[in-house]
């Protein structure tokens, strides 16, 4: 489970979309509230999903080779799925121009409720869906497997949290790196989502498959 959370946090605080959105949110005016709001509604959504769950399970996965503990690997082998015919239908339009979203013309009067808003919107719903199939077969019997949960919830936020506070202490020099890592993504975003993508979902489906059979 431990290495399933890892690998699915760093797809989701690296997501190049949801990280493009996040400077310009900062860069925008009170930036910093409103990045602060952002993260907010991002933190609260992920743990609200992964609190659903654990209600649903009561903290016990179902028993191996039974209906429920098969569909939650099922779900994940789709979901991994999913993410690669995402992959690689990014993949056959690299090159192709991309249409700014509306909302970001309008970051300067966007409100601390709508920030926070966002940081739902935006959510990689795949991804969290996967980080919620994994935790349907989390047994929290322990402190370490609570640990767990709370690493993977800061852990898909870190990207943020490490940004916010650049900018909140060193604003000057957050604004430049801040341009040329959103230069680079606008760059390398086809190839980052392609690769991203692609793993993410062949790990996915690859280990379901395997723990279905074995």
């Amino acid at each position: 489970m431990v290495l399933d959370l890892v690998i699915i946090g760093l797809a989701i605080t690296l997501e190049p979309l949801t990280l493009v959105a996040f400077i310009l949110i900062v860069g925008a005016q009170q930036g910093i509230r409103k990045g602060l709001a952002f993260i907010l509604g991002w933190l609260a959504c992920l743990v609200a999903v992964i609190a659903v769950v654990v209600l649903v399970t009561g903290g016990k996965p179902p028993e191996p080779h039974t209906a429920p503990s098969t569909a939650a690997l099922v779900v994940k082998a789709l979901l991994g799925a999913v993410l690669i015919w995402v992959g690689l239908r990014q993949r056959q339009r690299m090159g192709r121009p991309r249409k700014q979203p509306a909302w970001m013309a309008r970051l300067d009067h966007l409100s601390l409720w709508a920030a926070a808003g966002l940081g739902v919107f935006l959510q990689p719903w795949t991804l969290v869906a996967a980080g919620a199939a994994t935790v349907v077969q989390a047994k929290l019997s322990t402190a370490g497997d609570w640990l767990a949960l709370v690493m993977f919830c800061l852990l898909a936020t870190s990207s943020f949290l490490v940004m916010e506070l650049y900018a909140a202490f060193a604003p000057a020099a957050a604004a430049v790196r801040f341009e040329r890592i959103h230069t680079w993504i606008d760059t390398h975003q086809d190839q980052a989502i392609v690769v991203g993508a692609l793993v993410v979902g062949a790990w996915l489906l690859g280990n379901s498959i395997y723990l279905i059979v074995s």
